[in-house]
């Protein structure tokens, strides 16, 4: 494993997050969870490497993250896209989904990292708020992914570490 300057990483985060897909690690006590993620970014702000990351809700990750100070944003290879599909489509609060995909979990700058990640950003929460509908200028895009009015979190968080495995 390579510790990077998140400035430094081979990243296409439009590839990596929407395509490849993400994996948001976190962990409140003993409990780790992870949930497939294909939408957020990276970028700057506040002066600071940044993640971009978008929770409902009713996602059991956003009631472990909202405990914890800590988390991961993982990218993992290919050869586990039936486990990120599992991930995307079954709730931590019915079961052990690291366990159920034989994922393992490792610590890196405080916070839970898949072992099985490519490329893992370890990062602290900087900012959350819900999305409020009031703020779409393109009224069309809350009808399309909103139907249940369940708008998601926005969470900024600072990139602590970058490691390429």
């Amino acid at each position: 494993m390579q510790k990077l300057s998140p400035y430094e990483l081979p990243l296409n985060a439009f590839q990596a997050i929407g395509k490849q897909w993400a994996m948001i690690t976190t962990q409140r006590g003993d409990m780790i969870n992870t949930m497939t993620a294909s939408w957020g970014g990276v970028g700057i702000l506040w002066n600071k490497p940044v993640t971009y990351v978008f929770l409902r809700p009713q996602r059991f990750t956003r009631e472990l993250l909202d405990g914890s100070e800590l988390f991961s944003v993982c990218f993992l290879p290919e050869d586990y896209r039936k486990q990120l599909s599992y991930c995307g489509a079954h709730s931590g609060r019915d079961g052990d989904k690291l366990a159920a995909c034989g994922f393992s979990a490792l610590h890196l700058d405080g916070a839970p990292v898949l072992a099985q990640s490519q490329t893992a950003l370890t990062c602290r929460k900087l900012f959350c708020q819900q999305l409020d509908p009031a703020g779409f200028i393109d009224t069309s895009l809350d009808a399309a992914n909103y139907p249940q009015k369940d708008y998601h979190f926005l969470y900024v968080s600072e990139i602590l570490g970058a490691y390429l495995f």
